[in-house]
């Protein structure tokens, strides 16, 4: 998953986190293609962080920068589906490929970046219409007019990016 790039100026090699920016760019690009909400919301980067998430470790070969994106949509609907558990494989993966750089020893930039997004995707919480409240409990009948529930970043992000999946 690592591309190696030019020699650093302290003769270190720089390592460019190929694999984590090609599954974002792909996850980008499917929820711009979807418009299902402005690219500068929070709320699109909790859907796109959460396809890149899928995206990136669901490479298990390696092969990402190379994959055809239509052969894995399939894979990644799956994965992202409502009824997966969804957290529970991320945080497997995870610490499958941390155990792994841990055990090579090598720097893992990919992997650095796919932890900063779980971590915002994990302690972020935006404020998203209540799904589970009583139909017709509330007066309101407009999507901002009724109620809401502060929900984290992963939890609203996945069925938007599934959905991304599908409009693609």
């Amino acid at each position: 998953m690592l591309h190696r790039g030019h020699k650093s100026t302290d003769g270190g090699e720089l390592i460019v986190p190929m694999a984590w920016l090609y599954a974002e760019y792909i996850a980008d690009e499917l929820l711009r293609t979807g418009d299902l909400m402005p690219p500068t919301s929070f709320e699109f980067r909790a859907g796109r962080d959460a396809l890149a998430l899928t995206i990136f470790l669901s490479d298990t070969d390696g092969e990402l920068p190379g994959i055809r994106v239509v052969s894995q949509l399939d894979t990644w609907a799956s994965l992202t589906a409502y009824d997966q558990p969804w957290q529970d494989w991320v945080r497997e993966r995870m610490a499958k490929l941390g155990a792994e750089a841990a055990e090579s020893g090598e720097p893992a930039p990919d992997l650095e970046l796919a932890r900063a997004a779980w971590r915002w995707l994990e302690e972020t919480e935006l404020l998203a219409p209540d799904l589970n409240a009583v139909p017709g409990g509330a007066a309101a009948v407009g999507e901002d007019e009724g109620p809401k529930v502060w929900t984290k970043a992963w939890q609203l992000g996945l069925p938007l990016g599934h959905l991304a999946i599908h409009l693609f």
